[in-house]
Parts: C-alpha cells; structure tokens; sequence
C-alpha cells in the first residue's frame, strides 16, 4: 500500500500537557474478548512500553459518560472487530485524536467522513490478516485439484480404497489450471504460494496492466476468458458495488463442468440463487468459506451436497492467528510515537477498490 507523504506527527502534543507517563494516551475499541487473543502479555507489554493504555477499559460504546475522560485525552485508538464507528458525537469527544490503529481488516464500518476531514492517521492489519486466507486458499486449491473433497465423499459413502482408476483420470494438479480473481493483498499471497507448483496461473483484475502481471509471474485475461478456461477459480476480489455479483448467471455457466469455485472474499460476490442452481446440479465444486446470506439458512442445501465444502468463515485469523494482527498494531504504533510514517495507511482515496 502506498505510504502517504503526510507529515510526521509529533508524538507529544502540543495542545496540552501531556499524559503523566510522558507516552501518548491511548485507549482500546473493540469488543472485550479480543484484547487477550490479539495482545498476549508479551506484546501487551511491548505496546504499554509505547503508550498509557489500560487494557481493562475498552471502548464498546463511546457514549459511555463512564468513558468521557479517558476519550477526551486519547490520542491514539486501538480498534477491532466490535469497535462502534467514529462518527462526528465520537470525534468531538476526543478531541486530542490523531491515530486509529485496526487491528482487524476493513476500515470501512469505523470509519467515517469526519475522519478524513479531521486529517486522522488511518492503519489496518488487513495485510496481517490476509496471510492465513492465502494458506487456506493454497491449501483448498491443492486439495481440489486432487479432489480431495469428492474422492472422500466416494470414500465415506461407498467404503471404496482405493478409488477406481475411472474415478482418477482427471485427478492431479501438474498443470492445473488455477484462475485467480483479483491481486488484492490476499490474491497477491496466493500468486505467491502457487509459484512453486506446475500450475498454469492466470490473473484478471481491472486495475492490473500487463507490466504488472508480469512482475507477478502471471498471465493476465479478461474475467469471461479467465473463468472459461480454469479448472479452478478463486476468489480474492473485495466487496465493492462495482464486484457486487460479479458472478452471475451467465458467468457461473461460463466454467467448465467439473471445475471448482473456491471464495473466501464475501458471498456478496456470487449471485447465490445461480450459484445454489450450479451446484445443484453437479455441474460445479464449491469450497465455500463465505457465503450469502452468512450463514446460510438451516435448510439450505449446499450444506448436504456432496461436491460442495462450506466452511465458516475461518480462512481469516484465528486462534494464534490474531497475535499477528496485535503485532502488527504495535508496529504501527511504534511509528506514530516515533513520528514515522506509517507503513499500512489506509488513504480515502483507497477506499473505492479494498475491501
């Protein structure tokens, strides 16, 4: 992402004395159960070394009176899945604000248009958070070209080891034809993971040209070409208007029978009810990480079809996964005291095409 030429900020303030600590004062926003997962002792410990934090108060609300103090002293915010949205009440009651700091992926629910008139320093963990979609892409991508998926359903229905060599002719992934849909940060992981493979990978994203498709090692096509000629397209643009059911009617019948549809950008995406038909049908695969609705109603049957693997919601961080998205705040804290750029600034500007 491209490193904004604002000024450095001063990392003491000038508008006022400065908290008691000498640090800047920061305050947590997000629901309370992700403070721990994110910022373990060790790196709790780092960022308190930065900043006057306490992380028993956390932001769920920033109408709480309760919290009016701490607010009117932050200077930096640390925000997560849960945080409520800095909307103009929000900004006037901090009013020493100058950094918000996500340790999650979108901004897009946080922030507002105050934010930007109020020139306030934007980061996000998205890049953090799209290393673990990229391993589990990979991983889905490998696994679907050895159908994996439909080889155990054979298995556990029909108690067959091993499979007929009928059921094996098209099985392998040396030169498997792997289409992926937008370089987004997570896109761009996944070109990287499949380098090493004997696969024949193909890109297509409009804001991509051919000098830079071929910095990234990959053919370049059209969307129609792309997916009528993959045996497995992956989905990695981001949910914007201009991607809202990309892939409609005409698009899904456009990849070839037998392939496999692989998305863990958003549901939004795909059209669900041609989607649902496709499937139904066993004309296509799925491993569907998300979804549309999310989740799906208990009576859907992609649940129950046997060329489809729904999953929920997990190709992000979990578990160990989040202490990376803490690291990566700490980092970006560490510029904003240090007066440094920030390396992962989200400009207004980027907002129209990131997820």
């Amino acid at each position: 992402m491209t490193i904004s030429s604002t000024p450095p900020v001063p990392s003491r303030l000038t508008d006022g004395a400065a908290p008691r600590s000498g640090r800047p004062a920061a305050l947590f926003a997000m629901s309370p159960e992700h403070v721990s997962a994110l910022f373990p002792p060790r790196l709790m410990n780092r960022l308190k070394g930065l900043l006057d934090i306490d992380e028993s108060l956390i932001a769920q609300r920033f109408g709480q009176e309760s919290l009016a103090p701490a607010l009117a002293r932050t200077e930096i915010l640390i925000t997560g899945w849960g945080a409520p949205p800095l909307d103009p009440a929000a900004l006037a009651a901090a009013p020493r604000l100058r950094a918000v700091l996500h340790s999650a992926g979108t901004v897009r629910g946080l922030i507002s248009e105050s934010c930007w008139e109020r020139g306030l320093l934007i980061s996000s963990a998205a890049h953090a958070n799209a290393l673990p979609v990229a391993e589990f892409t990979l991983a889905a991508i490998l696994l679907a070209g050895k159908n994996a998926f439909g080889l155990r359903e054979s298995l556990r229905t029909g108690h067959r080891l091993p499979p007929a060599p009928a059921d094996l002719a098209s099985v392998g992934n040396f030169g498997r034809r792997i289409g992926i849909i937008g370089a987004s940060r997570v896109g761009r992981r996944v070109l990287e993971l499949l380098r090493p493979f004997n696969l024949a990978v193909r890109l297509s994203d409009p804001y991509v040209d051919a000098a830079e498709a071929a910095r990234l090692g990959v053919e370049l096509v059209s969307l129609d070409d792309l997916l009528a000629g993959s045996d497995i397209v992956s989905l990695h643009a981001p949910d914007t208007p201009q991607t809202y059911r990309m892939l409609d009617r005409r698009r899904l019948a456009a990849i070839p029978d037998g392939a496999t549809l692989i998305n863990t950008s958003r549901g939004a995406l795909i059209d669900p009810e041609a989607l649902t038909d496709e499937l139904a049908s066993g004309r296509l695969n799925a491993v569907l990480d998300v979804t549309e609705p999310e989740p799906l109603p208990q009576d859907s049957p992609l649940y129950d079809l046997p060329n489809v693997f729904v999953t929920p919601h997990i190709a992000g961080s979990l578990g160990n996964e989040l202490e990376r998205l803490g690291r990566a705040v700490v980092e970006e804290a560490e510029r904003v005291v240090d007066g440094l750029p920030l390396v992962h600034q989200v400009l207004r500007t980027d907002l129209g095409r990131i997820a």
